[in-house]
């Protein structure tokens, strides 16, 4: 069987378990849903049985697990109780705004953490390497919110260069630069390590012995051989953002899924926060897989032993 078909097959156990394990989670959580269904609003004993009987909870729990099992597999995730909305529908309005932000800030990510970790990288324990792993250590350690607010204050409300709320393209930089800061810094770190490793390899000394220039040692050998372990940390970071960036979306008043999925649990609407959470976690299981392919075609040895 080859390798991809094993690998895509491999994805369904690790679904059943998390759907397994939402499902259990949420059947914890105190109160009744019906009465969250209702918002609240006093009804009879016939209304709350008729309202039982719609949602599928006067069935045993089992019969509930198997037919929520189905449900995911087809892709039905119920309606909110609060809007009443199918969630399918209510999530895929938000997608776009989550994954807007989740490309700006890993476009800044790696654009400022690749251009750190070569600079230490090549030139480690010197200035260069101190000031560069200094700007890294600040990007990882801050709070989101702490610099989001204060890129509004010095670029939004004090120079005025760009907007601070909005759907548009000049409302997505600072929001992104957020982010970007955060996976900057450890994308640097780690280029920085991985590549301090890789220059005393002796193929990088055959390299330098032919000939080749720097630039094309560094681009053709060195960081191909150092990019897996980023390309690790890019890819799960971005899954991660794909669920929604909750403390930067509620900063800067963007309307994504971590924004929804707050407000689902502030409301207690159990189908909306099951939905997001199986979204999320299915969003990072595609992607992990995506990153296992990727890794063979940036390492041929890889995709030898597959094969």
């Amino acid at each position: 069987m080859p390798w991809f078909v094993r690998r895509v097959l491999g994805i369904v156990p690790t679904l059943f378990l998390t759907w397994t394990i939402v499902f259990g989670v949420l059947q914890l959580i105190p109160g009744d849903p019906v009465m969250l269904a209702l918002g609240g609003t006093p009804a009879s004993d016939e209304v709350l049985d008729n309202e039982r009987r719609r949602l599928g909870l006067d069935q045993p729990v089992y019969i509930q697990y198997l037919t929520f099992l189905k449900k995911m597999a087809i892709g039905d995730l119920g309606n909110g109780y609060s809007s009443k909305q199918p969630v399918s529908e209510m999530i895929a309005a938000r997608v776009r705004p989550s994954l807007e932000l989740a490309l700006g800030g890993l476009l800044v990510g790696i654009l400022l953490g690749v251009a750190l970790g070569i600079a230490a990288g090549l030139r480690p324990h010197g200035w260069i390497d101190t000031m560069t792993m200094s700007t890294a250590l600040v990007g990882v350690s801050l709070p989101s919110f702490w610099i989001g607010m204060l890129l509004i204050y010095v670029f939004g409300l004090q120079l005025e260069w760009v907007p601070i709320l909005g759907d548009g393209i000049d409302a997505l930089i600072l929001p992104s630069i957020t982010i970007g800061l955060f996976l900057a810094g450890g994308l640097a770190r780690l280029i920085r390590s991985a590549l301090i490793e890789t220059m005393t390899q002796d193929y990088i000394r055959t390299a330098h012995s032919k000939g080749l220039s720097a630039v094309r040692v560094v681009a053709k050998h060195a960081m191909r051989n150092a990019i897996i372990p980023p390309i690790t940390l890019l890819g799960l970071q971005f899954a991660v953002l794909i669920g929604g960036a909750v403390v930067t979306e509620r900063v800067f008043a963007r309307a994504g899924l971590g924004s929804m999925l707050i407000d689902a649990v502030l409301t207690k609407d159990i189908p909306l926060v099951q939905g997001l959470v199986v979204y999320t976690t299915t969003a990072y299981i595609v992607i992990n897989l995506l990153l296992e392919l990727l890794y063979g075609i940036v390492d041929p040895r890889i995709r030898s032993r597959r094969a």
